[in-house]
């Protein structure tokens, strides 16, 4: 009885393999074309990030953080900036960094990060924030907000390329193409090009204040590579 139940999983053990053979066989036998197609777009960021420094080193100890502070809300919510949303502290965990420059001479910093969601707005928020006393603004980051829903958008679009591409190709050869045997993301990808923004903040900066301020951002190139076999018929 054991015998017959050794050669029955034997039997099995072969019949799965030839059928698992068999399929890869057909799919390597049967004619099909192969293709790669890359498509990609540039978006303009619409969540930058900046760090903002309130120091009382800028003011030479005559105005204190707490001052800064306030002063620096009122401007911003002026610009129509929802603090509460888009004003945070970068370091939750201290409230003040402390500055020893002498023994007897302590003077307070604190650091925030500030959303906001386009040039014109970063641009007016360090002018604002620069005419009272606040100068250390840093650009820290830039984001596309819908940068999931452009990945899928992206990844169609090379699909439909790598059908175009292997219709045209099969054309000359009076061939058809047929159903897609096999689709790989080969990648979609976020290309961060080397940041301008500082410039365009030192310019803004550096701007008449009677001007409105409009800092470009480094454009995100966004970028997506499929790779696919159709059948050919």
């Amino acid at each position: 009885m054991k015998q017959i139940t050794k050669i029955a999983l034997l039997l099995l053990f072969f019949a799965v393999s030839l059928a698992g053979h068999s399929q890869t066989k057909n799919f390597i036998d049967q004619p099909y074309l192969e293709t790669t197609a890359r498509v990609d777009t540039l978006v303009v960021p619409d969540r930058i990030h900046m760090s903002v420094l309130i120091t009382e080193a800028d003011t030479k100890g005559r105005t204190s953080v707490e001052k800064l502070e306030n002063r620096m809300a009122t401007e911003l919510k002026a610009l129509g900036i929802d603090t509460d949303k888009q004003l945070s502290l970068s370091d939750l965990g201290s409230n003040f960094k402390k500055y020893f420059l002498r023994k007897t001479d302590i003077q307070k910093s604190k650091e925030y990060l500030l959303v906001v969601y386009d040039g014109l707005t970063a641009g007016r928020a360090i002018q604002a924030l620069e005419s009272i006393g606040i100068a250390n603004v840093n650009l820290v980051k830039t984001e596309y907000s819908k940068i999931e829903e452009l990945k899928i958008a992206l990844r169609k679009q090379a699909v439909g390329k790598a059908k175009t591409q292997a219709e045209a190709m099969l054309e000359p050869l009076n061939q058809n193409l047929g159903r897609a045997l096999f689709i790989s993301d080969l990648n979609t990808n976020i290309v961060r090009f080397q940041q301008r923004a500082t410039y365009g903040l030192e310019y803004a900066k550096a701007a008449d204040s009677s001007q409105p301020l409009a800092v470009e951002f480094e454009k995100i190139k966004v970028e997506s590579t499929v790779n696919v076999k159709f059948a050919m018929e």
